[in-house]
C-alpha cells in the first residue's frame, strides 16, 4: 500500500503544536506494518539549516493559482525512514512563522494544487491520500475537479483528519474561482460555502472518501451544536464516514530512561522524580523540597485550556495548600499577565516561563508530581499522554481524548491512572486538585499510581493499526464497487 501523508507541519522539520507530533511519528509506525508511506509538507523558512543542507533537490515544475502559474521547487529528505517531500516557493513559505499571514488563504490553496502536482515529478502514485486538518482541506475537492481525468489519479482516495474543529480556514469567495479553480456549483451549503465564506476544512469534511479525528469522544462532541462549531450538521450526516482514533506518541523519544532534557534519567523510581523536581525547583527558584507536591502545566495559554477556571481558584489553592505550581506557556496577553504577577506574589510557590521550550517542557513532564489539563475542549491531547508516560498523574476534565485516555483513580479496585472532573467549573477543578493531593500524601496509593501511568502504552501501535484497516477497508470498498460495477457492465 502507498500512502502520502499531506500536512501544513510535521516535527521535528516545523512544529507550532500536536499536528507535528502526529505527523512526526505515526507514518514511522505506519512503516512497520509494511506501508509505503510518505510526508507532504512546505518547505518554511523556520526549518533547521541542518535539515535544509541535508535535503536533495529533485524537480521543479509550475502550478496554476488561479489565472497565473507559480513556481514550486520539490526537495526530498529521509528522516527515520520516512521520505518527506517538500514544496518549495519563497514567495509563500521563505516568512517567519507557518501560519498567521494574511494571505494564508492563497498560500495553502497553492500547496493543496502543488502537493497533488508534483506527485508524478517524484514518481509516486499513493493509494491513499491522508490529508490533515484545513491547511489541506482542499485536497479532495481540487483532485475531484482537476486530476480525476488523468489515469494517475483516477483511483486516489481520499482521508481527512479533523485535529481542532476551532480552526478551519475560511475566506472569501474569491478564492474559491481565483485560486482554486473551482466553479460556482462549489459555493453551495452543501459543499464549501460557510457563513459567506469558502471553508477550507469543511472542503476535507464534505469531499473526502473518509473523515476522522483524533479521538472517538471528540468524534461523538463536534456532531453537536456545542462542539460542532457550525459543522456538527456536515458532521453528523457522515454518518459511519466519520471515526475517532486517539493519537498515540513517540515513546521513543519520549522517554524518561533516556530522555537527555532530564536532569536525571530514570525508569519506575518515584525518587527519580524527586531528583528531578529538586533540580528543577532550584532552576526555576521555588521553594527546594522535593517532598512538597508539583503540579506542571505545559499549555497554549488560551480560553480553550481552561485558563479561566486556573485563574479563579489558583490563588486560593497557593494561599492554602503545600503546593507548588510550574506553567509553561504562551498566548493570550491577559493570561499571560495575569499568570507572571500571581507568580512574583508566590516567588516559591508559582513559577512562569511564558515562552515555548521543549526542554524545559520535558524537564517539567519529568518533575512534575500532578499535571493539570482543564480544557473546555480537547480532541485528543497530548500532553496527558507525555504526562503518563513521565509519571506525573494527570487532572483533567472529562472531554474529547482527555475522556478516552485518562481513568478516575479508584482505591477500593486499584484502577486507573488519574483524576477527573465533569463539568467546566472552577470549584470542581479545585475538588480534583485536592483529590489529588490527598493521595499523593498516601505513600502506598500514589506509588501504585504512578507505576500504573508509567506502564501504560501511549505508542502509536494499536492507532496505527486502527488506521491501517480503515484505509484498507477503504481501498477494499473501492475495489468490490469496481468489480461489481464491471460485472454490470
Amino acid at each position: 500500500m502507498n500512502l502520502l501523508f499531506a500536512a501544513a507541519e510535521g516535527s521535528p522539520f516545523l512544529k507550532t503544536g500536536g499536528l507535528a507530533d502526529v505527523i512526526g511519528a505515526l507514518p514511522k509506525a505506519l512503516r512497520k506494518s509494511g506501508v509505503d508511506v510518505r510526508v507532504v509538507m512546505p518547505k518554511y523558512k523556520g526549518i533547521p539549516e541542518r535539515y535544509v543542507q541535508a535535503m536533495r533537490f529533485v524537480a521543479h515544475i509550475d502550478v496554476p493559482v488561479g489565472w497565473r502559474s507559480s513556481y514550486c521547487g520539490i526537495f526530498e529528505l529521509v528522516h527515520d525512514g520516512v521520505p518527506f517531500y517538500f514544496i518549495d516557493n519563497e514567495y509563500y513559505f521563505a516568512r517567519d512563522g507557518a501560519y498567521g499571514h494574511y494571505d494564508d488563504g492563497e498560500r495553502f490553496a497553492f500547496f493543496n494544487r502543488a502537493l497533488l502536482a508534483i506527485l508524478p515529478s517524484i514518481g509516486f502514485r499513493p493509494d491513499v491520500i491522508h490529508s490533515h486538518d484545513w491547511h489541506t482541506g482542499m485536497v479532495a475537492p481540487v483532485l475531484d475537479k482537476h486530476f480525476r481525468h488523468d489515469l494517475f489519479y483516477r483511483d486516489i482516495r481520499t482521508v481527512f483528519t479533523i485535529h481542532n474543529l476551532q480552526y478551519q480556514g475560511v475566506y472569501g469567495y474569491e478564492v474559491l474561482g481565483e485560486l482554486l479553480g473551482l466553479d460556482e456549483g462549489y459555493y453551495h451549503p452543501d459543499r464549501l460555502e460557510f457563513k459567506g465564506g469558502v471553508s477550507f476544512m469543511k472542503g476535507g469534511i464534505v469531499y473526502s472518501d473518509r473523515v476522522t479525528t483524533v479521538s472517538q469522544t471528540y468524534a461523538d462532541e463536534i456532531r453537536t451544536p456545542h462542539y460542532g462549531e457550525g459543522l456538527d450538521g456536515a458532521l453528523r450526516w457522515l454518518g459511519g464516514r466519520l471515526t475517532g482514533i486517539v493519537n498515540g506518541i513517540d515513546e521513543k523519544s519520549y522517554n524518561p530512561a533516556a530522555d537527555a532534557s532530564l536532569f536525571k534519567k530514570y525508569r519506575s523510581s518515584v525518587n527519580g522524580k524527586k531528583a528531578n523536581k529538586q533540580a528543577l525547583q532550584r532552576a526555576l527558584g521555588l521553594k527546594e523540597d522535593a517532598g512538597q507536591p508539583l503540579v506542571g502545566m505545559v499549555t497554549r495559554l488560551t480560553a480553550q485550556k481552561g485558563l479561566d477556571l486556573v485563574s479563579h481558584v489558583l490563588h486560593e489553592l497557593l494561599e492554602e495548600n503545600e503546593v507548588q505550581f510550574v506553567i509553561l506557556g504562551s498566548g493570550d496577553p491577559h493570561y499571560e499577565g495575569f499568570f507572571l504577577d500571581l507568580a512574583r506574589r508566590y516567588p516559591e510557590k508559582l513559577a512562569v516561563q511564558v515562552k515555548f521550550d521543549e526542554q524545559l517542557a520535558r524537564q517539567i513532564y519529568g518533575s512534575s508530581d500532578l499535571f493539570l489539563m482543564s480544557s473546555q475542549f480537547e480532541p485528543c491531547g497530548l500532553s496527558q499522554l507525555l504526562a503518563l508516560r513521565y509519571g506525573s498523574i494527570p487532572i483533567v476534565r472529562r472531554t474529547g481524548g482527555l475522556n478516552d485516555t485518562v481513568h478516575a483513580y479508584d482505591e477500593t479496585s486499584g484502577e486507573g491512572n488519574g483524576f477527573v472532573f465533569n463539568n467546566y467549573n472552577a470549584h470542581e477543578m479545585l475538588d480534583a486538585i485536592r483529590l489529588g493531593l490527598s493521595y499523593y500524601d498516601q505513600p502506598e496509593h500514589w506509588k501504585k499510581l504512578v507505576k500504573q501511568a508509567m506502564s501504560g502504552d501511549y505508542s502509536w501501535n494499536a492507532s496505527a493499526q486502527r488506521y491501517l484497516q480503515l484505509y484498507q477497508e477503504l481501498l477494499g470498498q473501492e475495489a468490490a464497487a469496481a468489480e461489481a460495477a464491471a460485472a454490470q457492465g
